[in-house]
């Protein structure tokens, strides 16, 4: 890549050269988002910078030199490369490279004040959000201002607060890198942060935060923006709460910004119309319907339109839910404080409970004040506290909201934090000890449980309490599900890792990620080579590694299910792989089985996995077929298995994939010849609804929707059908954990497994746990 790129042309892929924020956005202008236009100064570009000029030898030596003991603080190290940066010039060519794209860029967009924002390659993950750290510079105008910036940009990969940050995530300092991107600058009247889930509890409901003017006033706590709660299934405002604001942050005369006055009439008015904020929430349901994840959407809006600014993965829905269940300073009785006689309420930006000894910061030249273990109480947390708020046992400000950036920074911490007060620093004094509940967002005189004083020593950390009495496979805090929980592999170097999460085994191991990961050539041209031989025993290598990891849990090996374009792709591949125009309901799964072309390939997996059941003892490996469309090639298939010594028994399960809607109408038939099905959600949703998974036209007008009604009701005849006959449901898929009105319809209507990707299988046990609680005592009642 080269050291300017357009927006237009990024896209997540891109992430190592133009970084978190840029990648995410050119995804979104892909799929049709409003994003400002613009360009990205790309890591090649940092790299070159440093690499030509002193700073190649400068950092490096600045950061080996940090040493308290003689002086050499971080805050030393971080002045000194930050000076570095910002007093070396551009190497002719790259600023010549540089202007030449940014006066390209006025032109082409008519701008005239820009936007000109570091995006860093280790930014904006699903783990660490770096919200705030790096800086930002906002109306800034003419070449010489932007190439300024776009050095100051550089710098602020090392402020003191990104160090410390990075250093606490695990981030080498020396393999971060950061671009820049230059945008059109928005003339916001309002702005705010959205998340399209509840970042607090986890509950299916979007949280909106809006403020008059720039973003800047409400991402760094400045103000106390009102506060929207949309229910996530019916899209219905359920709450709000509106802010007064005195101040907004605007553009200033000749750029840069200023703070003014909000006329006296419309500062307690509501900030963001309801017209206004159900299309914010259209926008966000396309964002998280394509990135099939929660989101935290930063946006802002002009007099006509709303755009879309920054989105990034939530980095702290909860793995329990369990009162008092977070991490420093919450009580070992895992209980969450009194309701009883609050001082203070505010908004719970960070769940946990914690007691300790207040400490006032009128800003972040005082951290060296606050010792480990204090309540960090302030006007505002910002981010350039973040190493005192790594310390403290809970955070507690006057201002800002629940989605604040340094609310982010506390909930990543794992800090109990309370934000919005509007009088901590004048209700509390140095010494003072408070209790803070940082779920429900309120704070309390002395140390209190449940309204009864509570004993210094419980005020310590502790392992999270299970939601129920019985725990899984070992798994202290893990509630046991009536629903089996499975595990989807992808690759046979994780299965150790996997085999240690409480689940039932693997209900997903996909033979084609051995195909393109280990064997890397197409298996008909390994056959033709005469290496069947080697295709065999790598094939058994990869299932064979997954099945002794779980052993004696079932791990359910899903056969090949490669489309013709995916195979062509291979080494070896275009002899044996036709041109399709839609190779997605071409010949792929089944269909290849039972064809001569692909029939050996398909019997050198099978001898695979009886490799494995017999000569490894791995009597745990099953076999799922996928993209079924009928009965009669299930019996051919069925006869290949049995003469290679695979036929169904109490020991050997075969499972079908739900996909094809001949499946679900014929589910009773399809029943005869398999024990169970596993739904494929994606090629259900497009057969059902006749649209392309791959369109992303169709994916960004809504049209590709699991929750459809139409794919609920044909989910909902299978699991009928199927339990009919004696068979068990699962699925395979993001959805549940993506989607918790999903996994609810799925539990009501009986699924008997659900498989998901490691990361989610924790938060979507307790998800179902509680669902099947609910249903429960609703039952009970229903009853009595």
């Amino acid at each position: 890549m080269a050291f300017i790129v357009d927006l237009a042309d990024v896209s997540d892929s891109d992430r190592p050269q133009v970084g978190g924020k840029a990648s995410k956005l050119g995804e979104l202008v892909r799929q049709g988002l409003p994003i400002p236009p613009g360009f990205v100064v790309t890591t090649e570009a940092y790299q070159a910078f440093v690499d030509a000029t002193g700073l190649k030898t400068e950092i490096p030596a600045a950061l080996a030199s940090i040493d308290p003991s003689h002086g050499e603080t971080v805050e030393t190290a971080s002045k000194r490369i930050r000076a570095a940066f910002e007093t070396t010039e551009f190497p002719p060519s790259l600023r010549e490279t540089v202007a030449e794209a940014y006066e390209s860029y006025v032109r082409r967009f008519s701008v005239r004040y820009s936007a000109v924002r570091s995006s860093a390659t280790a930014e904006d993950l699903e783990g660490a959000s770096f919200a705030g750290l790096q800086e930002t510079y906002l109306n800034v105008t003419g070449t010489e201002n932007v190439l300024t910036a776009i050095r100051q940009c550089w710098g602020s990969l090392f402020t003191p607060r990104v160090l410390v940050y990075r250093q606490r995530k695990g981030f080498d300092h020396a393999t971060v890198r950061l671009a820049v991107l230059v945008q059109k600058m928005v003339d916001a009247t309002v702005s705010g942060i959205l998340f399209t889930r509840d970042p607090n509890t986890g509950e299916n409901h979007m949280i909106v935060e809006a403020g008059y003017g720039l973003g800047e006033a409400v991402v760094g706590g400045e103000v106390t923006p009102d506060h929207y709660v949309i229910d996530g299934a019916t899209q219905k405002i359920v709450h709000k709460q509106i802010s007064e604001q005195k101040i907004r942050v605007v553009r200033a005369e000749g750029g840069g910004n200023r703070r003014e006055e909000v006329p006296a009439a419309e500062r307690k008015a509501q900030k963001l119309s309801d017209h206004r904020l159900h299309r914010l929430v259209s926008l966000a349901r396309l964002i998280e319907s394509h990135y099939r994840r929660p989101m935290d959407v930063e946006w802002c809006g002009d007099d006509r339109s709303l755009f879309i600014v920054q989105a990034r993965p939530v980095t702290t829905i909860p793995t329990s839910t369990a009162p008092g269940a977070t991490g420093a300073g919450a009580s070992a009785a895992g209980e969450t404080a009194a309701e009883k006689g609050p001082i203070l309420r505010g908004f719970g930006a960070s769940p946990g409970v914690a007691v300790g000894a207040v400490r006032l910061l009128k800003d972040a030249k005082e951290m060296d004040e606050l010792r480990a273990g204090e309540i960090l109480v302030t006007s505002m947390t910002t981010p350039d506290m973040v190493p005192a708020m790594s310390r403290s046992a809970a955070i507690v400000t006057d201002e800002g909201g629940m989605t604040c950036h340094a609310a982010i920074v506390s909930r990543e911490l794992g800090v109990p934090c309370v934000v919005g007060t509007r009088e901590a620093t004048t209700k509390l004094s140095n010494g003072m000890e408070v209790t803070v509940d940082g779920k429900t967002g309120v704070v309390f005189l002395g140390a209190v449980v449940k309204g009864r004083p509570m004993a210094a020593s419980a005020a310590t950390a502790a392992e999270p309490l299970p939601s129920g009495a019985a725990v899984a496979h070992g798994h202290g805090g893990v509630p046991v599900t009536a629903t089996k929980i499975y595990v989807n592999v992808g690759v046979p170097e994780k299965a150790e890792e996997y085999a240690r999460l409480p689940v039932s085994g693997v209900g997903l191991l996909r033979i084609e990620f051995i195909f393109t990961a280990h064997i890397r050539e197409h298996p008909l041209a390994l056959l033709k080579k005469g290496k069947k031989d080697e295709l065999v025993r790598r094939l058994s290598e990869g299932i064979g590694k997954v099945c002794q990891a779980f052993h004696p849990r079932p791990v359910i090996v899903r056969t090949s299910d490669f489309k013709t374009n995916e195979y062509r792709g291979m080494p070896g591949g275009e002899e044996f792989e036709p041109p399709e125009e839609n190779p997605m309901i071409g010949w792929r799964g089944c269909s290849r089985y039972i064809s001569p072309v692909y029939k050996p390939a398909f019997l050198a997996e099978l001898e695979a996995i009886r490799r494995v059941r017999t000569d490894l003892g791995m009597k745990n490996a099953m076999v799922m077929l996928p993209f079924v469309r009928n009965t009669w090639e299930l019996e051919e298939i069925a006869e290949m298995m049995r003469a290679e010594g695979l036929r169904r028994s109490r020991d050997f399960q075969l499972y079908l994939m739900a996909e094809v809607p001949s499946t679900v109408l014929l589910a009773r038939e399809f029943s005869k010849h398999c024990d169970g099905f596993s739904i494929g959600s994606n090629d259900l949703t497009q057969l059902v609804l006749g649209a392309d998974r791959d369109s992303e036209t169709l994916g960004r007008m809504g049209y590709f929707d699991e929750r459809d009604p139409a794919v609920q009701r044909a989910i909902a005849l299978l699991i009928e059908g199927a339990h009919a006959e004696g068979r068990t449901v699962g699925i395979c898929g993001q959805g549940p954990s993506v989607y918790p009105e999903f996994a609810e319809f799925l539990v009501r209507e009986g699924i008997d497994s659900i498989s998901l990707n490691a990361d989610t299988v924790l938060p979507t046990i307790r998800t179902i746990a509680s669902l099947e609680e609910r249903m429960k005592l609703q039952g009970l009642r229903a009853r009595a």
